[in-house]
């Protein structure tokens, strides 16, 4: 008879085994990797930013895996008392950059913060592709190409105050690119629009005394002008002082002016401009007000114009993704998802996209290091390679400086006074061929 206590021992040791066994069969730890996400999320500008992260979140739920990574993604604000922020920026992009895990990062929204930006991300060999950001000197010189500035003349970007964009690239790699065109073409668009489809001859324009504003204006000018049209009156305004510019808009009646076009954003009272220009040229949209998409789709926009807010049109420098057929059967899963009033807003579908430009970008990477995580810069190079990415709002790749081969501009037009209902699509510009200056 075998002992208690040798028993004891069998039973002891194939416990032991059954241990090992289960221990040998047990599921390979996760493997993860992340998506970083800089947008303004809070305050005013929160309104545009967070529907593009929906649309990041959105392509994330619909594809959660890599080549077995499992995706996750780390979203971070660069708005601070509910404005775009580039020290935030900064602050986000260093610990986005600290993160080993992080492949790349879709953002950031605002040109300002972008170029606090770049060169930490270039340092780190990480990759940023945006939205939305449109400021020509990320990615090309000059400021203003011959012809598009008053003076016929080209403007350096170190003459307008910006940093030029090898400045930006302390490696000398590229690591920005973006889904959005330049402003170089949202000025020239209005131009077009303004005098081939609303007919007009003479405009009056005006901006924020910023350089996103002073750049479209500057563009409008140039291209209006161009085409035959006359600019009867010109302002470049403090918006840190009086909002009444009522004075101005009477010279601009006074000289004929048909239209008025701003260059500037909501914050820095470009519709409360609209509101006021009732008491000069009435209410309606008999004389049209013209911006970018500092005021595009922005409810704020129609707000500050109130009764006057019909008759506004705003261009956005990337494709209306409702303008693509193919787009709406992801636009419809989108809003089944994501089905509040706010979710969805102008740059979700190009969010979207960016966020799939990024993920063909890091499974090429993955597949490349044989099955592991790969380095940052290999992601740069293959996002750098992209060519013919079929994205949500068309087929698309990049130039050498990182800018979207879809040379597009949206135009919108508020013709309600309620933001929900405001802001259909109804152009598009194409800028495909080169544009004539």
């Amino acid at each position: 008879m075998v002992s208690i206590v040798a028993r004891g021992l069998v039973l002891a040791g194939m416990a032991v085994l059954i241990l090992a066994g289960a221990a040998c069969s047990s599921p390979p730890p996760i493997k993860a990797l992340k998506i970083g996400v800089d947008l303004p999320l809070s305050g005013p500008e929160g309104r545009a930013g967070t529907p593009a992260l929906n649309g990041v979140q959105f392509f994330v739920n619909k594809h959660p895996t890599i080549d077995g990574f499992t995706v996750q993604v780390a979203a971070k604000d660069d708005a601070v008392a509910g404005r775009h922020d580039p020290e935030k920026g900064a602050s986000n992009i260093r610990a986005l950059a600290a993160d080993p895990l992080v492949m790349g990062v879709i953002g950031p929204f605002d040109s300002t913060v972008a170029r606090a930006e770049i060169p930490i991300a270039n340092t780190a060999h990480l990759a940023l592709i945006s939205p939305a950001v449109s400021s020509r000197c990320l990615t090309k010189e000059p400021y203003l190409p011959a012809g598009l500035s008053p003076t016929r003349a080209a403007i350096s970007c170190k003459a307008a105050g910006l940093a030029a964009p090898s400045d930006l690239r302390p490696s000398g790699t590229n690591n920005f690119f973006r889904v959005a065109t330049t402003d170089d073409l949202q000025g020239p668009a209005a131009a077009d629009y303004a005098f081939k489809n609303l007919l007009l001859r003479r405009m009056a324009v005006l901006s924020d005394h910023e350089a996103y504003g002073q750049s479209l204006a500057g563009a409008f000018m140039a291209r209006f002008v161009k085409q035959g049209g006359s600019i009867v009156a010109r302002l470049d305004f403090d918006p840190t002082g009086s909002d009444d510019l009522t004075g101005f808009l009477r010279i601009a009646k006074g000289d004929g002016a048909q239209g008025i076009y701003f260059g500037g954003v909501t914050a820095n009272h470009g519709c409360v401009i609209r509101a006021q220009m009732a008491s000069v040229f009435g209410h309606g949209d008999a004389t049209p007000f013209i911006g970018g998409d500092g005021i595009a789709q922005d409810p704020d926009c129609v707000r500050n114009a109130g009764a006057n807010a019909v008759g506004i049109y705003a261009t956005v420098p990337a494709i209306a993704a409702e303008s693509v057929p193919t787009a709406q059967p992801i636009i419809a899963a989108f809003k089944a998802q994501f089905p509040g009033g706010g979710d969805y807003g102008a740059y979700s579908m190009a969010a979207y996209d960016s966020a799939g430009v990024l993920y063909a970008a890091i499974d090429r990477a993955i597949k490349a290091a044989g099955g592991t995580l790969p380095a940052r810069d290999s992601v740069v190079t293959e996002i750098a390679a992209t060519t013919a990415f079929p994205g949500a709002i068309g087929t698309f790749g990049f130039d050498t400086a990182g800018d979207t081969s879809l040379r597009i501009v949206s135009v919108f037009e508020s013709r309600s006074s309620d933001p929900a209902k405001a802001w259909p699509w109804v152009a598009a510009v194409n800028y495909t061929a080169a544009l004539p200056y």
